[in-house]
């Protein structure tokens, strides 16, 4: 009996591995998508990280986690890429389930099921080449400098030398003399503050007795 459940187990194993090879090795797929309503954000993933409807993410049944796939509606040729973090879907003729995002990049919120051609991405950054015969270019700044900026290095060299020219020649100013200061006063105020001087007694005249 043990044998016949250890038996069982191997076939079984064996058969969803040749079931996987198929599919992890072919390089284009095509079938119908779904996607993810906005309710499922938040919730657990197969590889543990959380599903947001924001970000472009998608489960496949076979793909490794973290499988970058490029998934293309033939209907409309709108094309997205996005990263396997789930497994699903479990449906029949269902080949991957996208996030909200995803299937609004290629848009299919409309249709619901989409018919897709999925493609396995080695090289996900769209910018790099996959050809890396490319000349190499060595970007170096030359060493040398246009014409306008001597031009107005030497307008400006001239224009301070005319500037200092012109302060020498220039005399230096005499020193003005300051002036004293004259205060306006009312007369009756001006005798209230003179200093008093002691009046002399008048001398008599040479026909007139002291008395």
């Amino acid at each position: 009996m043990k044998r016949r459940l250890f038996i069982i187990a191997l076939l079984s194993t064996f058969l969803s591995t040749l079931s996987c090879i198929p599919c992890c090795g072919q390089k284009h797929q095509r079938g119908k998508a779904s996607y993810y309503s906005k309710r499922a954000t938040g919730a657990r993933s197969a590889s543990g990280q959380r599903i947001h409807h924001d970000s472009l993410t998608c489960a496949h049944r076979y793909y490794p986690f973290g499988t970058m796939l490029k998934v293309t509606n033939l209907r409309n040729d709108k094309s997205v890429i996005v990263e396997v973090i789930d497994r699903g879907p479990f449906g029949r003729g269902r080949i991957i389930d996208l996030s909200w995002a995803a299937a609004k990049e290629i848009d299919m919120i409309s249709q619901g099921v989409a018919t897709v051609k999925v493609e396995r991405l080695d090289n996900p950054v769209p910018f790099k080449p996959e050809d890396s015969k490319l000349p190499k270019i060595d970007f170096e700044m030359a060493e040398f400098e246009p014409d306008h900026y001597s031009k107005r290095r030497k307008r400006q060299g001239k224009r301070l030398k005319s500037r200092s020219r012109q302060r020498k020649k220039l005399k230096p100013r005499s020193k003005q003399r300051k002036k004293p200061l004259i205060i306006a006063m009312r007369p009756e105020r001006a005798k209230a503050l003179a200093p008093t001087r002691p009046e002399r007694a008048e001398a008599p005249s040479p026909g007139q007795h002291p008395g």
